[in-house]
């Protein structure tokens, strides 16, 4: 499944808020990160990682894909030096980002 735009948009909308909760250093992805980052999207679905050493954007951008490659995660939004991302829990009862189906479901 592909994010739209407009569930992009309503995750970065939720994300707003939230601290980061993996940072990314000067060695880059490690099996840490990769692990660090597994751990939060299962505890919270929608995470904010923050780029501490990687300032230039495509830099970023490949290191993005490579997380989201890794952890079957989705990238929501590049800002900066953060990027969001989201993955649905795989146990229903454990979900806690209700993701829109149509741009009409999105709260007001």
């Amino acid at each position: 499944m592909e994010l739209q735009g407009f569930q992009r948009k309503y995750l970065r909308g939720l994300a707003h808020d939230i601290k980061p909760v993996v940072f990314i250093g000067q060695k880059g992805v490690t099996d840490a990160v990769i692990l660090s980052m597994d751990e939060a999207l299962n505890d919270h679905e929608l995470i904010k990682v923050k780029f501490l050493d990687f300032k230039e954007k495509s830099s970023k951008e490949v290191i993005c894909e490579e997380l989201q490659a890794r952890t079957q995660s989705y990238l929501t939004g590049l800002v900066g030096h953060m990027a969001i991302f989201y993955r649905t829990h795989k146990n229903p009862k454990k979900r806690q980002v209700a993701l829109p189906k149509a741009r009409k479901d999105i709260p007001s």
